[in-house]
This record gives C-alpha cells, structure tokens and sequence, in this order.
C-alpha cells in the first residue's frame, strides 16, 4: 500500500464496462475523496472523475476482420499497462468485464504488486470451468453480479463475493408502464408486443426476419395491437409492415410492452427487472452453435432461468426459431389471464429478487476499500 493518495487503474474495454465502471469510480471517489483514478476506458468513466489515460475507442472492434486486425493494439496495450505498473505502483487494479484482454492484464497488475479486483468477471460456470486457473493466485477478489457465481466462482477456486447486478439500481419503478407507454404514444389498454432481435448486426440477421414474421403473425391473428422494435441507431431491419421502429431506450420499449421476445442476453434480466413475460430465442452459425453445446456447462441459456434455478421463461435455440414455434411460445403471453403468463410473474418476481438491492458499485467501492487496507 502507497504511503500517499490510495492510487487505483480502472480497466474497461467497452462500453457497457465503462457505464458500470463510472458508477464504481464514483463510489471510489466518495469513499477516497483525494483518491487518484486512473483508467482505460470511455466518457462515463470521464465524467465520473477518472483520469483516463487510454481511450477504450481506440481499441474497440466489430467484425471478424476488424477484431483480428485490433489484437496488435491490444497487445502494445498490454506492454504499456505492464511498465505503468511496475512504475507507478498501482494499490489496486479493478478489471470489469472484458475477459479476452484482462485475463492476461490480471497476472501483469498482480505482478506489479498491487491488489487485484474482478468486477463483472468471465462466465467461467458456462464456458470450460477448466480456464479459471489463469485468475487463481492473481486475483485476490471477484465481485459477482449474479447470485450463483458467489457458489460457482468460490467452486473453482476464486474468492467471491455477491454485490448484486448494476442494472437494478435502474429498474423502473412504480407506474413505469404507464410512464413508458404515455411516452410512446401507446394506448393504456393496448396489447403491446416487443421484439429485440439483438444488437450486433450478426444477432440482427441471425433473427430479425424470423421475429418479424413471428410478431406479424400474431398481430393478424388479433392477438396484439401493437409491435415495437427495439432497434439500435444504425441497424438495418428490412419490410418492417407495421411494426413501430423504436431507436432510442430500450428499457422504456420493454415498459411498455406486455410481452417481449427477445434474443438471449442482458436483455432478458432488464424485462425480468421490468416484471414483462418473455420468450428468449437465439441462433448463430452452425458450427458456432455446435462448438457453443459442446463446451457450454449450463442447461439454460437465458440470465433469468439461470438465477431462477429452474425454467421460468420459455428457450428457443438454433434449428427451433422459427416462426411458428416462436408465434405459438408468445401467444399464451399476451394473455394476462393465461396460467403459463401468472406462472412467468411469479418466476421473475423470484428473479428480481434474487438479483439483490441497487448499490452494487457502493458494495464494489466497500470490496477496494478492504483490499487496500484503508
């Protein structure tokens, strides 16, 4: 520990890293007023009062081509942060998230003396346990945002704590579907469905056509009023027909909405959050999918039946998104009156409450503060 000013190096590689990243840089500078943060991330982190010495939009990369050519970056990256450790002796190094670059950063900061802190770590419960051997011994804590990785990370090896998930501390609150639909223009007694086929545009081809002709289908059918899509600023969705084309929060769509169907993701724990029943599909390539079964440790896809410990929400994968099964799986959802609708509100109430109360990154601060020593 540094005799002066607590001095900690927030890394976040992307952008959902670095909006969590501010709120934990926030609550580090609440508790260390004269702390001095530096960082590798964005403008959230900015703002929240980090020094951030290496801009995270130098390094990001979409496509398989653009990702290749961004490893070089990422590995000069990685020698810098070495000698940055070894020099200026960093009393904390918090990693969130972006597990390809801070699997190898973490043994460099632990290396240099400082204490290390995993906040938003791998899924190493879902994908070849076997990896966790690259953070024992090199990282002394993780902070974990779902309620089973304190039992599956402490498993394999790795000090854990349970913090709770960053995205309850913007659950909506009461009325929000009111709010949400005034907002949108929707009629209070509407029957609203949402589609969120994802946000790379890989996830969008993969499954936009396939949920568009799905929620067509039961707009026709008289089953809904309504359909929005919740769309990122620059996808491309062809033929929507009428369903409304919603670019901005997504979370205000899923307010709204009675029913959602969505590709597996964060997406599903912001309408657990928002107590709206959901059907969670996912396709990809053939041999993705196949090498994906194969490694895969977990029965269930989705965030939601993860921490419910049980099938609460209805799986669609690979070869059975199609249309008809993903029309006959929302149907019963748009009905309130349904038994499959009550017995899905009752597994997301377990779900959100399962997922803790908001201040994670309050209880992320509390974690640093113990590890320093201070």
């Amino acid at each position: 520990m540094s005799a002066g000013p607590v001095r900690i190096f927030v890394s976040a590689g992307e952008p959902s890293g670095d909006l969590h990243g501010a709120g934990v840089v926030q609550a580090l500078r609440d508790r260390f007023p004269g702390a001095e943060i530096d960082a590798f991330g964005g403008s959230a982190m900015a703002a929240a009062g980090a020094r951030v010495l290496f801009p995270m939009e130098e390094y990001s990369a979409m496509g398989f081509i653009e990702v290749i050519e961004s490893i070089p970056k990422h590995l000069r990256l990685l020698r810098t942060l070495r000698r940055r450790f070894e020099r200026e002796r960093y009393d904390l190094v918090l990693l969130i998230d972006y597990p390809g670059f801070h699997l190898r950063l973490a043994g460099r900061a632990h290396r240099s003396g400082a204490r290390v802190l995993y906040y938003i770590a791998p899924q190493f419960w879902a994908w070849r346990p076997g990896r966790v051997k690259h953070l024992r011994g090199v990282v002394d804590r993780v902070a974990a945002i779902l309620p089973f990785e304190e039992r599956a990370f402490g498993a394999l090896g790795l000090t854990t704590e349970y913090v709770g998930h960053p995205l309850v501390d913007h659950a909506p609150g009461p009325g929000h579907r009111e709010a949400a639909r005034k907002r949108l223009g929707l009629p209070a007694a509407a029957r609203v469905l949402a589609i969120f086929p994802g946000s790379r545009t890989n996830e969008i081809g993969s499954h936009w056509e396939r949920f568009r002709d799905a929620a067509l289908l039961v707009l026709k059918e008289g089953r809904c009023d309504r359909v929005l899509l919740a769309a990122t600023p620059s996808g491309e969705y062809p033929e929507p027909g009428p369903i409304t084309i919603h670019r901005g929060d997504s979370v205000t769509v899923l307010s709204a909405a009675d029913a959602v169907l969505a590709k597996s993701g964060t997406t599903t724990l912001q309408a657990a959050l928002a107590g709206t029943p959901m059907v969670v599909a996912y396709r990809t390539h053939p041999w993705t999918y196949r090498i994906a079964r194969h490694l895969m440790t977990v029965p269930w896809i989705s965030l939601v039946n993860l921490i419910a410990e049980r099938e609460v929400v209805p799986e669609l994968t690979q070869h059975d998104v199609t249309v008809t099964k993903l029309a006959d799986a929302i149907r019963p959802l748009l009905d309130p009156g349904d038994p499959r609708t009550r017995a899905q509100h009752d597994g997301l109430a377990l779900v959100r409450q399962r997922l803790g109360s908001p201040g994670a990154a309050g209880r992320v601060a509390e974690i640093a503060a113990e590890l320093i020593g201070r």
